[in-house]
């Protein structure tokens, strides 16, 4: 990846040719990630009979799926259940959405992506999404010195996190660039 650079309002980059491999591999974990805590949620009678959708009132148990689908607040647990059950589907939806245009858009083999502002900011999502995933799984800390030894088993998906961040940092600039 050559970096993004402004484009109009939007921004622009040429990805390599692994890019949409890597990236659209760790998209989909997220994406069946997200459909496995929604199929695990059991039909709601009252949901039926009023087109309401809810979720489960309880946080996630897996600590990487509790990170991409936080509590709504910490101040009440019986309001954080019920927030959650009210908002989960829809969040689960909308990370879905974002991670799937993402995947859309990615070229096949690399090649050149030009992004409207509405399409930076779904890319945002799923980038975020995907850094929030793998440095959940490899417990990512301000702490965590950037040497890792080569002997680490995290030290080849820390390198991917970095590039993650990379990716992320310079569409967040292109898209701040007046």
């Amino acid at each position: 990846m050559n970096g993004w650079k402004k484009s109009g309002r939007g921004a622009k980059a040429r990805l390599v040719g692994t890019f949409d491999a890597q990236h659209g591999g760790l998209l989909d974990e997220v994406r069946q990630m997200l459909a496995k805590r929604e199929a695990d949620n059991p039909a709601d009678e009252l949901a039926v009979l009023t087109g309401m959708r809810t979720g489960p009132s309880s946080r996630p148990s897996d600590r990487v799926l509790a990170r991409l689908l936080p509590d709504f607040t910490t101040e009440d647990a019986d309001l954080a259940a019920g927030l959650r059950s009210l908002h989960e589907p829809e969040l689960i939806e909308a990370k879905d959405r974002a991670a799937a245009e993402v995947l859309g858009g990615l070229p096949a083999g690399g090649g050149r992506v030009e992004l409207t502002p509405a399409q930076g900011d779904v890319w945002l999502a799923a980038l975020n999404d995907v850094r929030l995933a793998l440095g959940t799984a490899l417990d990512v800390n301000e702490e965590m010195s950037d040497d890792v030894d080569p002997d680490d088993p995290r030290a080849a998906h820390l390198g991917i996190y970095h590039w993650l961040t990379f990716v992320q940092d310079g569409l967040v600039h292109a898209r701040m660039r007046v």
